[in-house]
């Protein structure tokens, strides 16, 4: 017989990157009294991968539980950057209702209309909680009736519409059900969460089901499985089968062997758990996302939804340049081939493919941000690689035509930037769809605009608007191929010879455009050194010493000005290299290079693929 579970509720908290879900997750566990009077704790403590802490993004979804007034809270923090929207998707799948935050300054933007659409599709009960009510700029009357039009907009019933709002200052650790009183600590928000979402519901008499929706992994004991006890019982040492909706073949028979439930941030070891109960399983070797854990004697899987596809792909590749091998520790095709397979073990959004050649892998994403995370994770990790320019991923229709993702971008710029930001996304293939004025003198454009229009614009984009506009976009689906564009309209400066960058040559080389080194670094021939002001490549040579003579001492040399060197970060090269360019990727060094190297195959190169064209 179905019942509720009443000591326990489950909900996801979902939001806009940076509308402040993973400070308001820091403050319910502070005021739940998980941690210890005098115990230290990190601002967002959730974030816990280093690249998280240092972007303030969240891009894995993490669990974690409190108790209030002896009722348990799952709550799981879900990443708010569309490039992590699988992530969002499947976590769902373990909750009974969700707690939608938004800025209330900024109100409702692209990826609150992306996750809230998800979340009502599943008719999951909605709680507003209207954040950072204390900035001076606040408006959380206008972002009312924000959000309630972007429910009529995504079709929500009138139950949905009926939801409660909170007024929050997850800083300051205080919440409120009106907007003009000010809160003193989180309880109404508590009081909220137990009020209006249901009590998980299941047949605790009925064969086992747990469903499999995050995958955790630790070096010691592998591939941990996080899901929901929809039904039965779960005990440690039980006989399971595996099962798989999409799979309809797949039967795997396991043994669980140990089995957790979360309790603050951490993992505590249960002999069993009942319906409701959120349970991290280890020991199963082959346990994967979607899969169905079940009693041996009902195999019934339950039903999942199909992981969103990839729009972008870039090739990861063992390092051929001259300097491969000196600064990393894992240098070889077997050592990348087994890090990006083993990533896949956590990231359901991601798909590795070998290709013809046993060095180059085929790496594709949800988009450039995603993929640029898993670069830095490696090198960091001591890996040595080399990656080529991101490409969007092309589909053919019923009669053959050509489709390419599409995006809805919405920018906020300063109004006096808004003319050049709409001429540069014109010109990468965007349509401007809508423009209004918001808060403070900014302006907000909607465009429609192919994936690969946006492919190396942000950091153009923060120099057009001098790091005052936000560029936000979702995912649209595919449509018509748009047409060819060009990508850079700048060249690049290439180093004519091996050897170690000397000032003379690069004060002769900066007059040329803007240099990405200094003196005494080692550059090779068909390394890129800077980036020219004209739309075609410049050979030089950075090594060039002076000619002695007798009247003239290398001293001279310490006179000559040079202009700081332009620091380009992982993303700022991944956006500048060109089709024919590689990122160098070691633990110490970023360097951008021609695919070939050889400057006569180069330009012959060059011209058959001119003939090809033409």
């Amino acid at each position: 017989m179905v019942q509720s579970r009443d000591d326990v509720r489950n909900v996801a908290i979902i939001a806009h990157v940076d509308h402040g879900k993973t400070t308001l997750v820091d403050e319910l566990l502070k005021q739940s009294g998980i941690f210890r009077e005098n115990q230290e704790v990190a601002e967002r403590v959730m974030d816990s991968n280093d690249i998280e802490r240092e972007r303030g993004i969240t891009i894995l979804s993490k669990n974690t539980a409190i108790n209030y007034k002896g009722t348990k809270i799952n709550i799981i923090d879900t990443p708010g950057h569309a490039d992590f929207g699988g992530e969002v998707e499947r976590v769902l799948k373990m909750v009974n209702g969700v707690i939608l935050v938004v800025d209330a300054f900024e109100g409702v933007m692209p990826q609150t209309k992306f996750v809230l659409s998800k979340a009502l599709e599943l008719k999951l009960p909605v709680i507003v909680c209207i954040n950072k009510i204390d900035r001076p700029e606040a408006r959380p009357q206008e972002v009312i009736d924000e959000v309630l039009e972007l429910f009529m907009d995504l079709d929500a019933s009138d139950e949905q519409l009926d939801c409660p709002f909170v007024f929050a200052s997850a800083k300051s650790g205080i919440a409120s059900l009106d907007a003009d009183v000010k809160g003193t600590d989180m309880v109404p928000l508590f009081e909220t969460i137990i009020d209006y979402i249901p009590a998980p519901t299941g047949d605790p008499d009925k064969g086992t089901q747990v469903l499999i929706s995050t995958i955790d992994y630790n070096e010691y004991v592998g591939r941990i499985g996080v899901g929901k006890v929809d039904n039965g019982t779960i005990k440690v040492n039980q006989d399971v089968i595996i099962v798989n909706h999409h799979e309809p073949d797949k039967a795997v028979k396991v043994k669980v062997s140990k089995l957790y439930e979360f309790d603050g941030l951490n993992k505590v070891e249960v002999k069993e758990a009942t319906i409701g109960s959120i349970v991290a399983i280890s020991g199963i070797a082959d346990i994967h996302i979607g899969d169905t854990l079940c009693s041996p004697e009902s195999p019934d899987p339950i039903p999942f939804q199909k992981i969103s596809e990839p729009t972008i792909a870039m090739n990861f590749m063992v390092n051929d340049s001259p300097l491969a091998g000196q600064e990393g520790k894992y240098i070889t095709s077997r050592h990348i081939r087994d890090r990006l397979f083993r990533e896949l073990n956590t990231d359901v959004s991601l798909r590795v493919e070998e290709t013809d050649s046993t060095d180059v892998f085929k790496v594709s994403g949800r988009g450039e941000l995603h993929l640029s995370v898993l670069i830095e994770n490696m090198r960091r990790e001591g890996y040595e690689f080399a990656v080529s320019k991101a490409e969007v991923l092309y589909k053919y229709n019923e009669r053959n035509q050509k489709q390419e993702p599409m995006e809805t971008a919405f920018v906020d710029v300063p109004e006096e930037f808004s003319g050049n930001v709409i001429q540069k996304l014109s010109s990468r293939k965007g349509e401007l769809l809508g423009m209004t004025s918001i808060n403070g003198g900014y302006t907000r454009l909607q465009f429609s605009i192919p994936s690969r229009g946006l492919i190396g614009y942000r950091g153009e984009f923060m120099t057009d608007t001098k790091g005052n506009g936000i560029l936000n976009t979702s995912f649209d689906g595919y449509g018509p191929y748009k047409g060819d564009m060009m990508y850079r309209k700048q060249g690049s400066l290439i180093a004519f010879e091996a050897g170690e960058a000397i000032t003379y040559g690069l004060y002769n080389a900066q007059d040329r455009g803007t240099l990405f080194i200094e003196p005494g670094e080692k550059v090779y021939a068909g390394m890129v050194v800077g980036q020219t002001g004209k739309a075609e490549d410049i050979e030089i040579n950075v090594c060039k010493k002076k000619q002695l003579t007798n009247t003239r001492s290398s001293s001279a040399d310490e006179a000559l000005r040079l202009s700081p060197k332009k620091v380009l970060s992982l993303e700022q090269a991944l956006e500048f290299i060109d089709t024919d360019e590689l990122l160098e990727v070691t633990p110490k060094n970023l360097r951008i290079r021609k695919k070939i190297l050889d400057s006569t195959l180069r330009k012959r190169d060059m011209i058959n693929r001119k003939n090809a064209v033409g």
